[in-house]
């Protein structure tokens, strides 16, 4: 495992049956970045991220976690981790303290390293008013920051979040991503986590796009929307696929059909609206023009759109 490594994947596969929910996967995750999974619902990332956290075991394959194998060092692994599930794991019968409370004692954590711990976590999330309220009173923005509070609080140097934004509205998830900014920088955290949105991702070091329990593309977002190599032009029509084999009849281009609609990827896209327009008047009913998006990029990696895979 390379020195600036925080997490070294190689050939994992796993399976629940005759289904292989993860399929050959390897990858490398730096210490310090913000690195996520995304992909849409049965794309493998949630059974990763199982791995990863050692909620399940590892199957086939190789994991390094932090210097660590999780073969043989899985508790070594944990005692490093912050894990941040998609489902609630709070007591909702507890106060928001006493729900850290217990996280503390079972990492092993000093009654005073506990009591400034909390306070430092409260407050940084903004929840330090709600110290005493039981959970179960509290928003479900409220709610994630605490969860967040709980995974953060023994100060591991790897934290993973499943679907960290599930439940939130704009502005609070605006905030969580603000303290995860902070607390990369700050503290020199990794962070790992799984998303099905597009425009959460857009905020990550690096994308690892997922698809039917592959690794579909791996980059930075910025240079995953390059590689689409041009303008995304979409049309629709009631005969997409005679259409779509007319223009690479004529401009010797390729055009594919995706749900119905007929689409191009071409640089200077908006020259070609008139030339298409011009060249089919009666079978166009709708042309758009779009720049490179990751779905652009989902699309052009796998042949599917991004939203139907859900």
């Amino acid at each position: 495992m390379p020195a600036d490594s925080a997490i070294a994947v190689s050939n994992v596969s796993h399976r629940y049956g005759e289904r292989i929910a993860v399929d050959d996967l390897s990858l490398e995750i730096k210490a310090g970045e913000i690195f996520v999974f995304l992909g849409p619902n049965g794309s493998g990332k949630t059974t990763l991220f199982r791995v990863l956290s050692t909620l399940i075991p590892l199957q086939a394959g190789e994991v390094s976690i932090l210097g660590h194998s999780m073969s043989t060092e899985t508790t070594a692994i944990r005692s490093k981790l912050g894990v941040v599930f998609q489902a609630p794991s709070l007591d909702a019968q507890l106060s928001v303290a006493e729900n850290l409370h217990h996280q503390g004692r079972l990492y092993g954590m000093s009654r005073q390293e506990l009591a400034e711990r909390k306070k430092q976590m409260l407050t940084a999330l903004g929840v330090a008013e709600r110290a005493n309220d039981r959970v179960d009173t509290l928003s479900g923005g409220m709610r994630r920051r605490v969860e967040l509070a709980k995974g953060m609080l023994h100060r591991p140097r790897l934290l993973l979040l499943d679907e960290p934004s599930t439940g939130l509205d704009p502005g609070a998830r605006a905030d969580l991503w603000k303290y995860l900014q902070q607390v990369r920088e700050k503290d020199g955290v990794t962070i790992v986590l799984t998303t099905h949105l597009l425009e959460e991702a857009e905020r990550a070091d690096r994308i690892a796009i997922m698809h039917q329990g592959k690794l579909a593309a791996l980059d930075t977002p910025v240079a995953l929307q390059a590689s689409v190599g041009g303008d995304s032009i979409n049309i629709r029509t009631e005969q997409p696929r005679q259409l779509a084999e007319a223009i690479h009849a004529k401009f010797d281009c390729e055009a594919t059909v995706l749900d119905g609609t007929v689409r191009l990827e071409q640089p200077d896209g908006h020259q070609w609206i008139s030339r298409l327009v011009e060249a089919f008047p009666d079978k166009i009913q709708t042309v758009t023009l779009g720049k490179p998006t990751l779905e652009d990029v989902f699309i052009d990696r796998t042949g599917h759109r991004y939203l139907s895979e859900e």
